[in-house]
């Protein structure tokens, strides 16, 4: 789609922990870009975690993602506008994700736990924005609308962890309408990431419950140095070696999913410049666990 001004990059990277046992990356997403009825530019953003623990995680993981997508789009091409969603527009997506997957599980003769999977979601308009989340992971945004390559950013929900060690919740839970986090934020964002809990050790502080700004102000401006709106290959394969390199999988043996959008435009443009994560992001950080 053309004049949408979401510039994207996004990978999903198979954890070490996974190569090991030759197990499939579990992690999926999917992005897409919409006009809604009144002309505003839509991003919507599904990311997926599928349970280690799932026979089929890795199908759970991207059927949620693609029916979440596909909701959205019906939304809005039946006129929705996204400051009218609500928790029980949410749960009616989830229950849809639900329902396609226990279709996946009968044709398959599996259970709806073998595709069991987490799930985060953004759909941003130009005045709104409705972000709901079941498990854990997070999605980001930054504290400051100025244009400023070094701002605060805040989580929006924090990651769900069960009641025992390494648990969380999933989509297929029958309790997810309970268990689902939902926020209608009323102000323009221009900015937004969301990860799996591969790389939760790297951008947030379990003891303050804050995000690690620099990370994601070393990592946005290469998205917004992109010339054209959408999903850009070159990038998003940049930002899959990225997250593949050993200065993060030294500090995370888990699948990986970042997904980074961002409608503005650079603080300074250099011409002679590649958006490139290269040297952008050297500065990840494992303090989880800090004090």
């Amino acid at each position: 789609m053309t004049g949408l001004g979401w510039k994207i990059a996004a990978a999903s990277a198979l954890g070490t922990s996974h190569a090991k046992i030759e197990t499939p990356c579990q992690d999926s997403f999917s992005t897409k870009l919409f006009r809604d009825r009144v002309g505003g530019d839509v991003l919507v953003a599904a990311v997926s975690d599928g349970a280690g623990s799932a026979k089929k995680a890795e199908q759970g993981s991207w059927l949620t993602c693609a029916t979440i997508v596909e909701a959205a789009e019906i939304f809005l091409a039946d006129g929705g506008l996204v400051g009218d969603i609500r928790r029980e527009t949410a749960a009616d997506w989830i229950r849809m994700a639900q329902a396609a997957i226990d279709i996946r599980a009968e044709n398959e003769g599996a259970t709806r736990r073998d595709y069991a999977c987490t799930l985060l979601v953004a759909v941003v308009g130009e005045d709104a924005a409705a972000i709901f989340q079941v498990g854990d992971g997070a999605v980001v945004v930054p504290d400051d609308i100025t244009v400023s390559d070094d701002v605060g950013w805040s989580w929006v929900h924090w990651p769900q962890h069960g009641e025992f060690a390494n648990t969380t919740y999933f989509v297929t839970d029958e309790r997810v309408d309970e268990r689902m986090m939902f926020e209608l934020c009323t102000r323009r964002i221009d900015e937004i990431a969301l990860f799996t809990d591969g790389i939760e050790r790297l951008v947030l502080h379990e003891a303050s419950k804050t995000v690690f700004a620099p990370f994601f102000n070393r990592m946005l401006p290469a998205v917004r140095r992109l010339a054209a709106p959408g999903l850009d290959r070159k990038l998003s394969t940049d930002l899959e070696q990225y997250l593949n390199s050993p200065m993060i999988c030294e500090k995370t043996d888990d699948d990986k999913t970042l997904v980074l959008a961002t409608r503005r435009a650079p603080v300074e443009i250099k011409a002679a410049t590649t958006p490139t994560f290269g040297v952008v992001s050297g500065e990840a950080r494992d303090h989880g666990h800090e004090d």
